[in-house]
């Protein structure tokens, strides 16, 4: 009767080692996995990301929404001093902000709850 047994179980794993395949194989392969831009700062794109935040998290705030961009300037000085470094990120920021106005111009225009913006990216290929 053991032996019963100890036949059973060592043919069931025998049968059973290899597993289960998928036919087709893992959809996993098939996705991307999203794009992580490596952030190195310097120590002056710190202290002007810090100023940044600053402004963003307590004065904003305060002061309410005036920006006409999406996305607003100050997002756009932090996303392209991470991109292009302190000293042209600090440059397209403060170009941003010289034409941070309510008068109509070439960008694309975009709705976000029902109020029209401008769209304007930090994007390098505009600056070369």
């Amino acid at each position: 009767m053991i032996f019963r047994v100890l036949l059973f179980i060592c043919a069931a794993q025998g049968f059973a080692s290899p597993g289960f395949f998928d036919p087709w194989g893992k959809d996993e392969g098939l996705v991307k996995p999203p794009r992580k831009e490596e952030v190195h700062l310097g120590l002056a794109s710190k202290i002007a990301n810090a100023i940044i935040c600053f402004h963003q998290d307590i004065i904003s705030p305060v002061d309410g929404p005036r920006s006409h961009y999406r996305p607003t300037s100050s997002r756009y000085m932090q996303l392209a001093m991470q991109r292009y470094g302190f000293v042209k990120g600090y440059l397209m920021g403060c170009d941003r902000l010289l034409r941070e106005n309510d008068e109509a111009w070439v960008y694309r225009k975009i709705e976000v709850d029902g109020k029209i913006f401008k769209y304007d990216p930090a994007k390098l290929d505009k600056y070369r």
